[in-house]
C-alpha cells in the first residue's frame, strides 16, 4: 500500500498541472516543492521594500487555453491586469515602431512593409497551427511507433498538404535557414527585422543568424493561434498563476507541501517506490512525476549509478545554455521616454534596433563575456497594476540578452558593472532613469539556476533546437514522458514540447500517465 498514487517533483505551472488532471481522474495526489511558494519561475516576489516583481518569467501569451477552462483556473483567481499588449519597438531618436496584432505603425514603416508584414503573419500562423497539431499531444516516435503515433504523423502529414503546395515548400525552406535571412528577405525596415528577430532569440543562447531562429520563433509565435494577440499582464504578477493552479489543484483534492526539497527519487531493482526528502522523510507511491529539467531528474535525483550508460551519456549531451538575465529596477516616478506618451509605457517595450545590433549584442556570449549594448523585453507594470508597488513609485523590469552563465572575472567582480551596463542604455531612450532607481537587482543565468533550479539558468529546461524537440526532447527514448525506469515521468518543460508558460508539457504527461492506466 503506497502512501500516493502519484508524487509530483517540483510546484510549477507544469508540475501543478499535471497534480491537476491526475487528481481529476480519481487519483491521490502529492505536490511536493524546495521553495517556499508554488509557481516555480512564475513567481511574483519582493525585491525592494514595497516592490514586487515577476521575478523571472513577465508575461503570459501561450497558456494553454484547455488549461485554464479545464482547471477553472479564473474562478481560482486568475485575472489579468491588462491583455493584448502592443510591442513597441524603441528608438533613441524618438521615431517608435507600433506592433499590434496584423498592424504596424510609425517609424516611416512603408506600404510594402505592411502588406510583407500581413503576409508574414498570415503565413506564421499557418505554420504555428500546424504546430499545434503536435503539442497538444505527445510526440510521436518514428520507428516503433504505435496506432496513435500513426495517427499523429497522419493529422501532421494531411495538415501540411492542406496547407498547399507553395506555403508547404516555403515551411520546409524556412524551419531550415535563420530569422537574419529571412528578414532580409521579407522586410526592408531595420527596426520591423529586429523586433521580430528579438522574439526568435528571446531566451536562448543563439544571435539572430543562428541556425534554428525560425523554429525558435515559431515557438514563440504559437501563442497566436492559442488566441494571444500579444503579451498579457497578470494582476498581482506572474506568481498569481501558480496560486491560482494551486488553488485549482488543491479543489480536486492534491496535497501540496512546500519548502520540501526532494533529495532523491527512490527505486527498487527497476521500479520506482516513491522519494526521499532531504529531511529524511520517505513518501511511497506508485509513480513518480518529475517537472525538474531532466538533468536535475537523473543526475541529481535518480541518480547516474541508477542508469544505463547509453542514456546517461544522452542525458549529459543536452545543451542546457542560456544568454538570458533579467532585471528589477524600483524607480521614484514613470521614467520619460523620447517620443512616447505616459499611456505607450504601459505596453511591452522592447530596445532592438536593428539585427545588427542584436548580432552585435550576441557575439561577445560565444566568449562568456557580456553585451556591451544588451537588447531587452521591457515591462513597466505599476502602470497597469499600481499594487505592485505598495509604497508608490513605479517597476521596470527587463528580460535582458545578453549574459553568460559563467563569465571571464566572475560574477562577483561584473556584476554590478553589467547592471550599470543595463541602465545605461535604457538611458539611451529614458535619459532621466539613473535619477529615479532606488533599488536595482541583476539576475544572471546563474542566478535563476540557483533560485529557480534552472540548469543553465536555461528557462526551455533544455535549449530549443531542432536535435531537442519533438521526438527527441529531452532525449531520444524517453521522449513521450514516460523513461526507461517504470513508475518515472517526467511533465516539466525539458520534455515535449517544452518551455514559456503555456502547461502542455504538464497536461500532455497526465493525459499519457492516465491512458497507460498506471496508476490503476
Amino acid at each position: 500500500m503506497t502512501d500516493y498514487d502519484a508524487i509530483i517533483v517540483g510546484g510549477g505551472h507544469n508540475g501543478l498541472i499535471c497534480a491537476s488532471y491526475l487528481a481529476k481522474s480519481g487519483r491521490k495526489v502529492l505536490v511536493l516543492e524546495a521553495r517556499d511558494a508554488v509557481g516555480g519561475a512564475a513567481a511574483t516576489e519582493t525585491f525592494a521594500e514595497g516592490f514586487k516583481v515577476s521575478r523571472c518569467a513577465q508575461w503570459l501569451h501561450q497558456l494553454s487555453p484547455a488549461v485554464r477552462q479545464d482547471l477553472k483556473l479564473a474562478d481560482h483567481g486568475l485575472v489579468f491586469a491588462a491583455e493584448n499588449l502592443a510591442t513597441i519597438a524603441l528608438s533613441a531618436e524618438g521615431s517608435h515602431l507600433r506592433l499590434a496584432g496584423d498592424t504596424i505603425s510609425g517609424a516611416d514603416v512603408s506600404p510594402e512593409d505592411e502588406q510583407a508584414y500581413r503576409e508574414f503573419r498570415r503565413k506564421m500562423r499557418k505554420y504555428a497551427g500546424l504546430m499545434r497539431k503536435l503539442y497538444e499531444t505527445r510526440p510521436p516516435k518514428l520507428v516503433e511507433h504505435d496506432l496513435r503515433d500513426k495517427m499523429t504523423l497522419a493529422k501532421l502529414g494531411l495538415g501540411m498538404k492542406l496547407m498547399g503546395k507553395d506555403d508547404m515548400s516555403d515551411l520546409m525552406r524556412l524551419i531550415l535557414i535563420n530569422i537574419f535571412d529571412v528578414m532580409n528577405e521579407t522586410f526592408s525596415s531595420p527596426t520591423l527585422k529586429a523586433a521580430i528577430a528579438l522574439d526568435a532569440v528571446q531566451g536562448t543562447p543563439m544571435g539572430p543568424r543562428s541556425p534554428n531562429t525560425v523554429f525558435t520563433y515559431l515557438h514563440r509565435f504559437f501563442g497566436e493561434v492559442l488566441g494571444y494577440e500579444g503579451v498579457s499582464q497578470v494582476k498581482g504578477g506572474m506568481g498569481s498563476v501558480g496560486e491560482a493552479l494551486a488553488s485549482a489543484a488543491s479543489s480536486h483534492g492534491v496535497v501540496i507541501r512546500t519548502n520540501a526539497p526532494v533529495a532523491s527519487i527512490d527505486k527498487t531493482h527497476d521500479r520506482i517506490t516513491g522519494v526521499t526528502l532531504e529531511s529524511g522523510e520517505s513518501l511511497t507511491a506508485k509513480a513518480v512525476i518529475s517537472s525538474a529539467d531532466p538533468k536535475t531528474t537523473f543526475k541529481s535525483l535518480v541518480g547516474y549509478q541508477n542508469m544505463e550508460v547509453g542514456l546517461v551519456r544522452r542525458i549529459e549531451h543536452i545543451r542546457f545554455k542560456s544568454g538570458t538575465a533579467k532585471v528589477h529596477l524600483a524607480l521614484k516616478d514613470l521614467p520619460t521616454f523620447k517620443g512616447l506618451a505616459p499611456e505607450d509605457l504601459s505596453q511591452r517595450l522592447i530596445i532592438a534596433p536593428s539585427m545588427e545590433a542584436l548580432e552585435t549584442a550576441y557575439n561577445p556570449l560565444k566568449y562568456d563575456e557580456c553585451s556591451e549594448h544588451p537588447v531587452m523585453d521591457i515591462s513597466i507594470p505599476t502602470i497597469n497594476d499600481p499594487g505592485l508597488a505598495t509604497s508608490g513609485g513605479h517597476i521596470l523590469s527587463a528580460i535582458v540578452q545578453y549574459a553568460p552563465y559563467s563569465p571571464k572575472g566572475g560574477w562577483d567582480a561584473l556584476r554590478s558593472t553589467f547592471l550599470d551596463t543595463v541602465i545605461n542604455e535604457i538611458g539611451r531612450y529614458a535619459p532621466n532613469i539613473e535619477q529615479l532607481v532606488t533599488a536595482a537587482e541583476l539576475l544572471t543565468p546563474a542566478d535563476l539556476e540557483a533560485q529557480f533550479g534552472m540548469t543553465g539558468g536555461n528557462w526551455h529546461h533544455g535549449e530549443l533546437t531542432m536535435d531537442q524537440v519533438l521526438m527527441t526532447r529531452p532525449v531520444t527514448g524517453i521522449s513521450q514522458y514516460a523513461t526507461h525506469i517504470e513508475g518515472l515521468f517526467l511533465c516539466g518543460a525539458g520534455s515535449h514540447p517544452g518551455g514559456n508558460v503555456m502547461g502542455l508539457p504538464g497536461k500532455n504527461a497526465a493525459d499519457e500517465i492516465i491512458r497507460q492506466g498506471v496508476l490503476a
